[in-house]
């Protein structure tokens, strides 16, 4: 096969490399329904700091007494774990209250606005959608 070709494949296969990050990047607005405000106290079961976002696994009592795990979603992990309320601080087991936006698909889960801390004290960490919705 010519250089030609060869050249022109590198260039494609680079290009396609380079879009993988944009295609597996998502819009909060996309997934979370701002229509649909959540707040829920619970005990805190696991914390995912796993890039690009943290994952707070909160157990709640439903209406019917029966405990479930929702699912909700912050921003970026690694500044998240610097910040001076959770760095080197034992969460889970502790009771938080969160109040963020539900899902669109239905499940138990959830996109952070805002945590209160068991201590009290509020911990705001979206101030609005990124993608301007």
């Amino acid at each position: 096969m010519s250089s030609t070709y060869w050249g022109a494949s590198a260039v494609v296969c680079g290009l396609l490399l380079t879009a993988a990050p944009v295609v597996a990047h998502h819009s909060v607005g996309a997934e979370y329904d701002f229509d649909k405000p959540v707040e829920m106290t619970g005990v805190l079961k696991r914390v995912d700091w796993v890039n690009p976002h943290t994952m707070f696994h909160l157990e709640v009592t439903g209406q019917d007494g029966g405990k479930m795990v929702w699912l909700f979603q912050t921003g970026n992990a690694g500044s998240l774990r610097r910040q001076k309320e959770f760095a080197g601080k034992r969460l889970v087991g502790e009771t938080f209250t969160i109040s963020g936006f539900a899902a669109r698909n239905g499940k138990a889960q959830g996109f952070i606005k805002s945590l209160t801390m068991p201590d009290g004290h509020q911990v705001t960490m979206w101030f609005g959608d990124p993608n301007g919705n």
